[in-house]
């Protein structure tokens, strides 16, 4: 089963490589793995996607938090959430064929980003399941070249996975004394 979790990190060099090492001495093979900035200013995002029995997402969420880099996990994978992959698919296209390329970019919802006499570029964004229905009914026109982004995934309504929530007096204990927050100046309150 492939499992979704969502690392808040620092951004400082060699996180990256850091969780990436975690992942490699525990042998947990990592399917993608898709990192970028966040809303706050200092914190990066990691949007991992792990194959790999029931348990391991707790395993893997208790190694992740013993990374001083590491604010907060959470697993998304049965929780309601929107996620999506992003793909960019060069296809080779001879104007007599164009209008049915079209029609299955159309229907996919994707959008054509290049166009050339002999070759087109398209964009998509979806889940996984249509990405990869997508790319079967490009491969009849000769797909050239082909690159994929990791999932990421936001959970839907109130819910997320933002610092600005409250976070377990452990983890903010472990901060404050790693000298990661200053003390008295926790910015998660519990109600």
């Amino acid at each position: 089963m492939k499992h979704t979790v969502v690392a808040l990190v620092e951004d400082r060099p060699g996180v990256l490589n850091r969780v990436a090492s975690l992942f490699r001495r525990r042998g947990f093979n990592i399917d993608s793995l898709a990192v970028g900035t966040t809303e706050e200013a200092g914190i990066s995002r990691m949007t991992i996607v792990v194959d790999g029995a029931e348990g391991i997402v707790d395993q893997v969420e208790r190694q992740l938090y013993k990374l001083i880099d590491v604010i907060r996990v959470a697993d998304v994978t049965k929780a309601e959430a929107v996620s999506r992959e992003l793909a960019l698919v060069k296809v080779q296209c001879a104007t007599a064929r164009r209008h049915e390329l079209m029609d299955v970019v159309g229907i996919f919802r994707a959008h054509v980003v290049d166009v050339s006499p002999e070759h087109v570029i398209v964009e998509i964004a979806a889940e996984q399941a249509t990405m990869t229905a997508f790319i079967e009914n490009l491969r009849p026109f000769g797909i050239l070249e082909l690159v994929r982004t990791g999932r990421v995934a936001m959970l839907r309504g109130p819910e997320t996975t933002a610092v600005h929530e409250e976070e377990p007096e452990a983890v903010q204990r472990f901060h404050t004394e790693s000298g990661r927050l200053p003390e008295g100046e926790l910015p998660y309150v519990s109600d």
